[in-house]
């Protein structure tokens, strides 16, 4: 007995001498964040890479106690189950678009959900960047914070057969998320056919002809293989698709203050390459779809864009504080004519 209490203390003291702690992996262990991140991005898209780079960076600059481990092509299930999931503390944080983010705050979504009313990027850049600030902390009110912004230029309709007016949409079955009765409901009153799914079900769907016509970013279009059973899109830019990286609050301030900063700052670096790199894969994607699978691109002539833009227009008393809150809709209106007066 003796003999190995002896082994014990020198083991001990030879620990000490050369200055290694017996319990410093286990503080370590209990120091290190892990972070979940869940998006519907494809894995290996510029939108993958450039999360996997802000990990990298999180890790570096935390000097390895902040873990994110990122979750890509929707293997966690559609948006709504992201954000659930964050709410029972699961996973921590989401790329989500404005159809995850009404699930935590419905204001956000007022930039997605108002079609045919930016004309062009520039306005859509013009805009959003001056409502971002509040609708930030909108969602800190909800318990989260806001990483970066993002967005992939503007959606186009992908559809089994042509379509280039809007009367040729309302004899299709249009896809609408699930979860939002207002919309589908408003989709009804405009003469059109909704069928209300899951984002992770639009293949599918394509494929059995529930739905015929869906809204995509090309990029995404491509990584869905939505061109087969949808070889045909309309080249018209109904709304910007856009979203936002979040963090649960809770998990936020478990992250020591003086990291905090820099954390941000790699996140928005993030933002910007996701946003940048977005638009112009979303231009190549079309391209690819068109030179490599067949897609069929369809022009709105002028006199059909314009009844569109009246059919549409006739929805936004409904839109105004249905699906967007009237402050939000008035503000982006606002600026839009702001914008237009200037250039």
């Amino acid at each position: 007995m003796k003999h190995f209490l002896r082994i014990i203390f020198f083991s001990c003291l030879a620990l000490f001498l050369v200055g290694i702690d017996p319990y410093a992996g286990r503080a370590e262990a209990a120091r290190k964040i892990r972070v979940k991140l869940t998006t519907l991005v494809p894995k290996g898209s510029s939108y993958h890479k450039a999360l996997m780079r802000m990990g990298q960076e999180w890790k570096e600059i935390s000097d390895g106690q902040i873990d994110l481990i990122v979750y890509a092509g929707g293997i966690q299930g559609g948006e709504s189950a992201m954000v659930e999931r964050m709410t029972i503390n699961q996973t921590q944080a989401a790329l989500l678009t404005g159809v995850g983010l009404a699930d935590i705050e419905k204001d956000v979504t007022g930039l997605q959900t108002m079609p045919l009313v930016f004309r062009s990027i520039e306005e859509f850049d013009f805009v959003s960047q001056q409502l971002y600030p509040e609708l930030e902390g909108n969602l800190l009110d909800k318990g989260y914070i806001t990483l970066f912004w993002a967005d992939a230029g503007f959606l186009r309709f992908f559809t089994r057969k042509p379509m280039v007016t809007i009367d040729d949409m309302k004899s299709f079955k249009s896809f609408t998320p699930a979860g939002d009765p207002k919309m589908e409901a408003m989709m009804v009153s405009a003469g059109l056919n909704p069928v209300p799914l899951d984002l992770t079900d639009i293949l599918i769907s394509l494929q059995t002809g529930l739905i015929e016509v869906v809204p995509l970013p090309p990029l995404y279009a491509l990584a869905l293989q939505a061109y087969g059973p949808a070889p045909n899109m309309t080249n018209m830019p109904w709304a910007p698709i856009m979203g936002a990286a979040v963090i649960t609050e809770k998990t936020w301030n478990r992250i020591p203050e003086d990291l905090r900063p820099e954390l941000m700052e790699a996140a928005r670096r993030a933002g910007e390459s996701v946003r940048d790199s977005g638009r112009q894969e979303n231009n190549e994607a079309i391209k690819a779809m068109v030179e490599q699978w067949g897609l069929q691109v369809h022009e709105v002539p002028p006199e059909a864009m314009e009844v569109w833009e009246r059919e549409v227009s006739a929805l936004y008393p409904d839109i105004r504080g249905g699906l967007v809150p009237a402050g939000v809709y008035d503000e982006v209106m606002r600026l839009v004519d702001e914008y237009r007066a200037s250039n």
